[in-house]
């Protein structure tokens, strides 16, 4: 009878250590997979020609037209190093891509007296740019329009003053550079900053 409750008790405290670990192993697995997932973000890779990637019809694997049968958009051009001569055609690539800056962003100034173009890069955050505003000493903030790509004009005259900076991301963050280029700044230079989102 003794020998009965002992293993009937060790039965319990085994079940009980099990459970345990299996609770302490899902609370985890749960807690990694929270995280992993925040991560990861849906995308679109660059594809040519219109909404339905007419312009990759044919290509260089020869499928044809991929649109059509079936793959729609999820199809991309590669580097000739993964193209690997076609031998890489059909893959499927998981693109992972880091977005932590070193140091805060560079603005790089063009243009010619009443038509100033500021390529912005090294942004952090989303990187993605939806609005952009420059001060110079002696105007208000005035709003600059996308020209092309993280190209940004201003159609003010500013040759003379100190530049100022406000940059707003596609997440709704601002951050503004002050000060960012002296008042003897020169077209087709770059201006270094400390500001980062």
């Amino acid at each position: 009878m003794r020998r009965t409750i002992d293993t009937e008790k060790e039965l319990r405290m085994a079940n009980f250590r099990t459970r345990g670990a299996l609770l302490m192993f899902l609370a985890l697995l749960i807690s990694t997979l929270r995280r992993s997932s925040a991560v990861w973000a849906p995308a679109t890779a660059t594809f040519y020609g219109g909404s339905d990637a007419s312009g990759t019809m044919g290509g260089a694997c020869g499928y044809g037209n991929l649109y059509s049968d079936g793959y729609g958009t999820k199809n991309a051009a590669l580097s000739t190093a993964l193209f690997n001569s076609g031998a890489t055609c059909g893959a499927c690539y998981q693109i992972v891509v880091q977005c932590g800056r070193s140091g805060g962003m560079r603005f790089t100034i063009n243009g010619r007296d009443y038509f100033d173009l500021v390529l912005v890069t090294n942004v952090g955050g989303s990187g993605v740019i939806k609005a952009m505003w420059v001060k110079g000493s002696s105007t208000n903030w005035l709003a600059m329009s996308r020209n092309w790509g993280m190209n940004w004009q201003s159609n003010s005259y500013l040759r003379g003053q100190s530049l100022s900076f406000r940059v707003q991301t596609d997440d709704g963050n601002i951050r503004t550079a002050y000060n960012v280029a002296p008042s003897d700044w020169r077209y087709g230079q770059t201006y270094s900053t400390w500001t980062q989102f």
